[in-house]
């Protein structure tokens, strides 16, 4: 448990540190040409990878219980959303369209959490938040340096699924048993829905949840 609250307290602090580290990396786009918006969305998708990613894939290795990566998913997406409730946004990493940073958080707690519990396989557990991290990151970032504004498109979903499928085998097969095809299908899904947005519901929900549902019938036959 003291471990446990330790690596909370340096995992928690490393995202936050990396939130206000990459504003400088915004004044480097900007000088270099980039609108507002193209800077903005690149230092999103570098929050994704580095603030949500790098916390993820060591949870599996310092975590014994999954109850802290809801908890901070939770207190992260609760942090996020006030900024933007209160007119204090991270401009250099929010905007005013939409609080997915926020909702980024809260699936990456909920997700983890609810796997790892079904499951008892950390890493298993830690995949759909891979996906949103580290897939969904690589899209953005296709796709900012194609159209330079962020917008949907086929290309970011193929680089999506160049990481998520072959990532998904690795993981699935750690699981006891295996299930390595189920991991590179949840990929695949992962990789397809991301490119839908409904309202509320954004790519960050979608890529969670059907990505565990291919889980979760992978580990119920």
């Amino acid at each position: 448990m003291a471990s446990d609250m330790v690596w909370f307290i340096v995992l928690g602090a490393w995202a936050g540190l990396v939130v206000f580290a990459i504003k400088p990396f915004y004044d480097y786009l900007r000088s270099q040409g980039s609108e507002h918006m193209v800077a903005v969305y690149y230092n999103r998708k570098v929050a994704h990878m580095l603030a949500g990613g790098v916390p993820v894939i060591a949870a599996p290795l310092v975590f014994n219980n999954p109850i802290w990566i809801l908890l901070g998913g939770i207190l992260g997406s609760i942090g996020l959303a006030t900024t933007h409730l209160l007119d204090r946004r991270l401009w250099w990493m929010q905007t005013e369209q939409n609080m997915n940073d926020a909702t980024f958080a809260l699936m990456l707690g909920i997700s983890v959490y609810v796997i790892w519990e079904y499951s008892n396989e950390p890493w298993l557990a830690v995949l759909p938040s891979l996906f949103m991290a580290f897939g969904d990151g690589v899209t953005g970032i296709i796709r900012n340096k194609m159209f330079k504004r962020r917008t949907k498109s086929a290309w970011g979903n193929v680089g999506m699924a160049a990481l998520c499928l072959p990532l998904g085998y690795f993981v699935g097969s750690l699981a006891e048993p295996g299930i390595p095809v189920w991991g590179l299908l949840s990929g695949l899904v992962a990789s397809i829905v991301e490119r839908y947005e409904f309202g509320p519901i954004d790519d960050n929900v979608l890529i969670v949840v059907f990505s565990s549902i291919v889980l979760f019938i992978g580990l119920n036959i």
